[in-house]
């Protein structure tokens, strides 16, 4: 009799062991290259917290800033894998899965965030978050960083001064053909690499918004930065179909909303920090800022703009048609 008490107890310990670990949180891994005093880094935070409040019983988000898991060249691949379930890539990495996102990239496009909100709010720019679905993707929602601005070891005030400069790009090859239109090199080079190559000075200089700039210290190895405002720096936070749709339909509502808030949390901040970082690069005095004259501005647009129907049957006409309408 006692033998078959202690087999029974064992039995209950173990069913009750096993109900314990079904019940563990799922981790969901939110994989990024930037630091976390960035927007992206605040929203992936907020995403973080907002979950563990609302449905931490069933899943714990773990965050991953500064490539510490995956760089940028990797992170899309990752996602797909099942290795990390949330990224947030920069718009001009979707460009092998999609070219219609290549509209982001075009330099000049767009005259303000403003403008930029106004498209991503509208009937094409909610389209484009649909782009890659048919490569497993699910785009849930765009979160800003800002307009770009070119750092350099040399003065840029006129395209003439980016000939023959080596700049580093992201993967994009509409962000190429920007810098070969003015007789640069562009260099696709990881995010994770550019401080290292801007220090060594294996490169001449960079493009990026004053968030990055700032947290990542570019300023410090960067002489000069050109407030060119010529293109904007977006991201598309991003999961894997398969992860997504095997969700129970109540919890993914749950984290759909929290990803939502986060969105516009982060891009509170980002509103927020352009004037902030930029004040705190100048009150560095590592950097000059160079603001351009209109007359040097518009030899950069005229310069640069030609890209556009370089790359228009990629992206499509009504597309960038679209994104010329938010600027009114």
């Amino acid at each position: 009799m006692n033998k078959l008490k202690t087999m029974l107890s064992a039995v209950a310990l173990c069913a009750g062991m096993t109900a314990f670990a079904h019940a563990a949180p799922e981790t969901i891994k939110f994989s990024h290259v930037v630091a976390e005093n960035t927007p992206k880094g605040q929203m992936a935070l907020k995403f973080r917290d907002l979950v563990a409040e609302r449905i931490g019983d069933k899943y714990v988000v773990e965050v991953y800033p500064n490539s510490q898991l995956f760089g940028d060249g990797k992170e899309m691949e990752a996602l797909l894998l099942g290795d990390i379930q949330f990224i947030a890539p920069s718009l001009s990495k979707f460009s092998k899965y999609t070219k219609k996102l290549q509209v982001y990239d075009l330099p000049f496009l767009f005259k303000d965030m403003e403008a930029v909100d106004r498209f991503q709010q509208s009937e094409a720019g909610q389209a484009l978050l649909e782009s890659v679905k048919s490569k497993g993707l699910v785009g849930l929602g765009y979160l800003h960083n800002g307009l770009k601005q070119l750092s350099a070891n040399d003065p840029l005030r006129v395209p003439s001064d980016a000939d023959g400069k080596k700049f580093r790009i992201m993967s994009s090859d509409v962000l190429a053909a920007q810098f070969e239109a003015v007789d640069a090199v562009p260099l696709k080079k990881p995010f994770s690499e550019v401080f290292t190559l801007l220090q060594t000075r294996a490169i001449d200089g960079q493009e990026n918004t004053w968030s990055n700039i700032y947290s990542k210290k570019f300023f410090e190895v960067q002489p000069y930065i050109t407030e060119s405002n010529h293109g904007v720096l977006d991201y598309m936070v991003t999961t894997s179909t398969e992860f997504w749709m095997t969700l129970p339909d109540a919890d993914r509502e749950v984290l759909q909303k929290a990803l939502a808030e986060s969105v516009a949390h982060g891009n509170a901040i980002a509103n927020d920090k352009v004037m902030k970082d930029r004040k705190s690069i100048m009150e560095s005095g590592r950097s000059e800022i160079i603001t351009l004259s209109d007359a040097e501005r518009q030899q950069w647009v005229e310069v640069m703009k030609p890209v556009w129907s370089q790359f228009q049957n990629e992206i499509g006409a009504e597309i960038i048609e679209a994104a010329v309408a938010s600027n009114q």
